[in-house]
């Protein structure tokens, strides 16, 4: 056979074996879906980051403290990945290392949260917008960055939200603001991501054992949200008296039990109210309805509680199916 044969033969036989190699990639990669969850280190977002990789799938956890990152990388099916979702370059730098990395992106998981609580009186806009640009514009940045992997693969979309985001009550007014805009966002995106075929849902839990209460005690103290002189001095000192220990508390499994569905689901749900008792589930529901009922109390076309009550049941019907 002539050399210059022989080389051609060569060339198209080393150029089929790397093709199929290529595919063989590839179909690992599309039967091992990978999920980002943002702020995974502990709390809700490391249940999150743990339940999914136990279900098989791969994830990429958002830390920002080398410590962290490590820890996370010991775990199987789980790649830690810095990200602070307030720093641009973190985000870019982790979409870039996504595409890279060649298993695309089927689902993101906007977790990275923060608290803050007080008066509207005394806390600083300086302080809100710092909880805003975590807890709103965080979201915002970081769905907006990997919205083309996401739309790619027709995946999923989901953010942790609260039911304070559902209802307030006083010294939360900053971070039921920051919750109240997921749950208008998370509409929005929705609507704008049905014609590529992507689910957007919100998560809202009440009360689990997780740190952000303790984190949240040691900021405020240090930034003296503590202040003698505040019109809510003795109101505030009760406030936070209580325990930053949430152990009382039990462990986010529900969260993320709606975390998965929210991501595997061939019917998966706009919203997912996830709360430890009754009592949080009745006091949700209860503010709805109070709302409800403000709303329709004031204005021209009120509607009648039979009205009411067969919107109800619609929606309700429309659940079911």
């Amino acid at each position: 056979m002539p050399a210059t044969l022989r080389f051609v033969r060569l060339l198209l036989l080393t150029a089929a074996m790397s093709l199929t190699a290529s595919f063989a990639g590839a179909a690992e990669n599309d039967e091992q879906k990978a999920i980002l969850v943002t702020g995974a280190t502990s709390g809700i977002g490391l249940h999150i980051a743990e339940r999914l990789a136990q279900e098989g799938f791969y994830v990429y956890a958002g830390a920002r403290k080398q410590q962290d990152i490590d820890r996370l990388n010991a775990m199987e099916n789980i790649e830690a990945i810095r990200l602070d979702v307030t720093v641009q370059d973190d985000i870019d730098a982790a979409v870039a290392h996504v595409e890279k990395s060649g298993r695309g992106l089927w689902g993101l998981i906007n977790n990275a949260g923060v608290f803050i609580g007080g008066p509207v009186t005394d806390v600083s806009i300086e302080e809100t917008a710092w909880l805003f640009d975590v807890n709103v514009f965080g979201v915002y940045r970081v769905t907006q960055a990997f919205a083309p992997l996401i739309i790619e693969s027709q995946g999923r979309m989901s953010s942790i939200g609260s039911i304070s985001g559902i209802g307030s009550t006083r010294f939360f007014s900053q971070y039921s603001m920051s919750k109240h805009a997921i749950e208008a966002f998370t509409d929005s995106l929705a609507l704008e991501m049905e014609r590529f075929g992507v689910f957007v849902s919100v998560i809202e839990p009440g009360n689990y054992d997780t740190e952000i209460t303790a984190s949240a005690w040691k900021r405020m103290r240090e930034k003296g949200y503590f202040d003698e002189g505040s019109l809510y001095a003795e109101d505030m000192q009760a406030f936070m008296a209580r325990p930053g220990d949430r152990s009382q508390y039990k462990k986010p499994d529900e969260v993320a039990d709606a975390a998965l569905h929210a991501m595997s689901s061939d019917a998966p749900k706009r919203r997912y109210m996830t709360v430890p008792n009754e009592g949080e589930a009745r006091w949700a529901i209860g503010s709805m309805i109070q709302e409800l009922a403000e709303l329709n109390d004031w204005q021209a076309y009120s509607f009648s509680r039979e009205e009411l009550i067969a919107m109800l049941d619609e929606a309700m019907a429309g659940e079911g199916d």
